[in-house]
């Protein structure tokens, strides 16, 4: 993108889109990097986080399979979004960001709602990610047969199910 242009500058997005590599330069070794870059920061992960009492089980491996079908339908719906708005580019990192913020705060991924008002943990029963944290927990801990563990699969398999179906609904309408 030149020098002095971004996203709200008129014309700056005429040149990002030119500039943007297309389908047909797609190489499968960008693939195989971006996987060895993924496990290589797992690896980091779980080596830097050994030493202070983490315990790597078999469950875990459910939960990366968790993430991954819950990353398959958010994916999915924020695909569907940026087809809905892809005349007014700024517009989706307004939508996205006012939902997916909120969401991960009423998870209690950042921060333990347990002393939370009543009212804050109504949100975080509504919220599905909320069940895919709580599943994670378990999981990382080596608990498979949980309650918060089927609680996580079903969220997960709503996501996936609802994203996909609308992901895919939008793709059809715009091709």
């Amino acid at each position: 993108m030149p020098q002095g242009c971004h996203a709200f500058r008129p014309g700056c997005d005429r040149i990002a889109d030119e500039a943007a590599p297309h389908d047909h330069d797609h190489r499968p070794d960008q693939d195989l990097r971006q996987r060895r870059a993924v496990v290589g920061q797992v690896v980091l992960i779980v080596g830097v986080a050994t030493p202070f009492g983490f315990e790597p089980h078999v469950a875990s491996l459910l939960g990366l399979v968790l993430v991954a079908g819950f990353g398959v339908g958010l994916g999915a719906l924020s695909y569907a979004l940026a087809l809905a708005v892809r005349d007014q580019q700024e517009l989706f990192w307004v939508v996205q960001q006012t939902f997916l913020f909120p969401l991960m705060l009423l998870s209690g991924m950042l921060l333990p709602l347990d002393d939370a008002p009543s009212w804050l943990r109504v949100l975080s029963a509504a919220n599905p990610l909320t069940y895919l944290v709580d599943a994670e927990r378990d999981l990382f801990a080596g608990q498979v047969g949980t309650g918060a563990v089927a609680g996580g699969l079903v969220a997960t398999v709503v996501v996936a199910t609802v994203g996909l179906a609308v992901g895919v609904r939008r793709i059809r309408a715009t091709t």
